[in-house]
Formats: structure tokens, sequence, C-alpha cells
């Protein structure tokens, strides 16, 4: 893939900044993503690994950068559209919860029609903009969710139930997207009407900084609109196939 240095630092200079005010010794650095053709500028591992000082460690407590990782679940679910792009081939897509814009990237270098990385962090949407360059792939970028008078044919959300609270947005999805896919590696109960379990994988966050071992395991849950789940049971198993 071509690069374009010059273009590319200036891309990254933000995000960068940022992450030196945190971590004086902190780069991002262009990254492969295992198991795709994708890269993304991560969180360079070499030089954190050292003990972090009080101070640094509650700067990142304060500010965490989510978007300079590729968290196990946002692997996996790239990795499941580039293996079945027929899924998302000429389809409307939402990413929520983008961070780094890993998933995203992967459905528009799958053949998706029209592809928006939804994010409240500016940081993390600027990640998303700098990381589709990156692929030669663009994306279009929102800070608000809404429900939208025309559905998207998918909304895609890997990693985002981090805190409870946030399963109220399972039931939401199912109302904005004629079907869903989430990644999870951190509920033990999920359980949703609306919702089934269509595979399991295990994968390591890029980079990975000592990383608990039980959040490497990784499931995909997917759901029809609200609005279809009459005729669930005569379609569901169009969409169980597994991950490779």
């Amino acid at each position: 893939m071509t690069s374009f240095p010059h273009r590319a630092q200036q891309t990254i200079a933000p995000l960068q900044a940022t992450l030196s005010a945190q971590l004086h010794d902190a780069q991002l650095k262009l990254t492969p993503l295992p198991g795709t053709p994708l890269q993304l500028w991560l969180l360079d591992p070499a030089p954190m690994r050292r003990a972090f000082t009080d101070e640094e460690v509650q700067r990142i407590q304060q500010e965490p950068l989510y978007w300079c990782f590729c968290w196990a679940s946002g692997l996996v679910m790239a990795q499941w559209l580039l293996n079945h792009p027929e899924r998302v081939q000429g389809k409307t897509v939402l990413d929520f919860g983008a961070g780094s814009g890993v998933v995203a990237i992967a459905a528009a270098y799958a053949g998706a029609a029209k592809v928006v990385a939804c994010d409240i962090d500016p940081l993390a949407r600027q990640a998303c903009l700098a990381n589709a360059a990156a692929n030669g792939i663009s994306l279009e970028i929102t800070e608000r969710f809404a429900i939208p008078a025309t559905p998207y044919d998918w909304i895609l959300a890997a990693d985002v139930l981090y805190e409870r609270s946030n399963l109220r947005w399972l039931s939401t999805f199912s109302e904005a997207a004629s079907q869903v896919l989430v990644a999870d590696s951190r509920v033990r109960d999920f359980h949703h009407p609306h919702y089934q379990r269509i595979a399991q994988h295990e994968a390591t966050t890029c980079p990975d900084l000592d990383e608990s071992p039980q959040f490497r395991h990784v499931s995909l849950y997917h759901a029809l609109s609200c609005n279809k789940h009459r005729g669930a049971s005569a379609t569901a198993g169009t969409i169980e196939a597994p991950l490779e």
C-alpha cells in the first residue's frame, strides 16, 4: 500500500501531541493488524515497558486514550467483516463508539456503500480519519447518534459494553438498523431477547500491554431489527457463518 509520510504526520499530529502530553515518551506507530490487510496508528508498546509515575497514572485515568489501541473485540469484528464481506457489501453501516475506527474501516474495505464512524470523543474521530487515510478508505464521521428516518442496514458496536449502563443501547440499536452486530469480551451474563450469539473467538488487544487473559475471549452477538423479530426464526440461520 502506498504511504504518504508527510501527509500522515500532519494527520496524526494532534493525536501525537495529546499522547505526548500524557506520557512524554509515548509514540504512535503504524501497526499491521493480525489476520487482516489493515494497519492503524496505535501506541508503540516498546517505550511503555516501564513503571509509570503517580502523575502519569492519574493523567491516564482522567483521560483514557482508547483510540490508540485496537481492542480485541474490535479486531475480532474487523476480521469477521473481512472474512464475510457479502454481509455488508453495498450496505449502509454505522460503527458506534468507533474508537480507532477499525470496524468502520473493515466495513468500508469489505465493500459497504456508506460507512459512518460515530464517537463522542473528538480525538477518536480524528483517529478514525487518520486510520482511514492510512488504509486508503473514506469514512463519514459524526459525534451524535440518532435513530435515522431510514434505518441503517447495519449497526456495528465493538467493546462498548464496558459499563453495564451501556446495555440500554442494545434495544436502541435494533430500532435504528435492519441488523446489528455487537462484539464483547466483558459481559459474562449477556442476555437480550433480540440478540443471539453467533460466534466466539480469541484475540489480543493491539498493543498488548499485559491485558488480562479473560478479556481475550470475544463473543459476537447478532440482532435483527425489532420490527423483524417475528420472522427471525426463518432468517436467523443466514447469519450463522463461522468466524475463521
